[in-house]
C-alpha cells in the first residue's frame, strides 16, 4: 500500500493520501462519467425514435405537444448552484478540521444533503 505525501502552500502539516484508495475513486468516477455520456446518447436516440414514430402515426399536433413539452426555467442550474455551494462549505470545513479521516467523509455528505435540502426549500417557497 503506497502512500503520497502533498505539501500544502502554506507549511501545514502534510496530508498522506493513501494511492491505492485514489486509484479505485478515480476509476469509479470515470465508469460513472462514461455511463452517464452512453445514457444520455440513449436517451436522445431513443426520444428521437419516439418522435419520428409519432409523425408518421400523423398524431395531432396538440397531444405530440403535450407528450414533448420542454420545461426547462433555468432550475436545474439552480440546483446545481446549490448543490456547489454545499460542497464548497463542505471542503472549506473538511480543510479545517484535518486529519482526513471518515469524519471528513461525513462532513462532505452532510453538506451536500444540505444543498439538496437548500434547494428542496427554495422550490417549495417559491410555489
Amino acid at each position: 500500500m503506497k502512500t503520497t505525501m502533498l505539501n500544502t502552500a502554506f507549511s501545514q502539516p502534510a496530508i498522506f493520501i493513501d494511492e491505492d484508495a485514489f486509484n479505485i475513486c478515480a476509476t469509479i468516477f470515470v465508469v460513472a462519467m462514461v455511463m452517464v455520456f452512453i445514457l444520455s446518447i440513449i436517451k436522445r436516440v431513443l426520444a428521437y425514435r419516439l418522435k419520428k414514430e409519432i409523425i408518421e402515426r400523423g398524431i395531432p399536433d396538440s397531444l405530440a405537444n403535450s407528450l414533448f413539452k420542454d420545461e426547462k426555467t433555468g432550475d436545474d442550474s439552480l440546483k446545481w448552484c446549490f448543490i456547489f455551494i454545499g460542497l464548497g462549505i463542505g471542503l472549506g470545513i473538511v480543510y479545517y478540521t484535518p486529519p482526513l479521516g471518515l469524519h471528513s467523509l461525513a462532513i462532505l455528505c452532510i453538506s451536500t444533503a444540505a444543498g439538496f435540502f437548500s434547494n428542496f426549500l427554495y422550490h417549495k417557497n417559491k410555489t
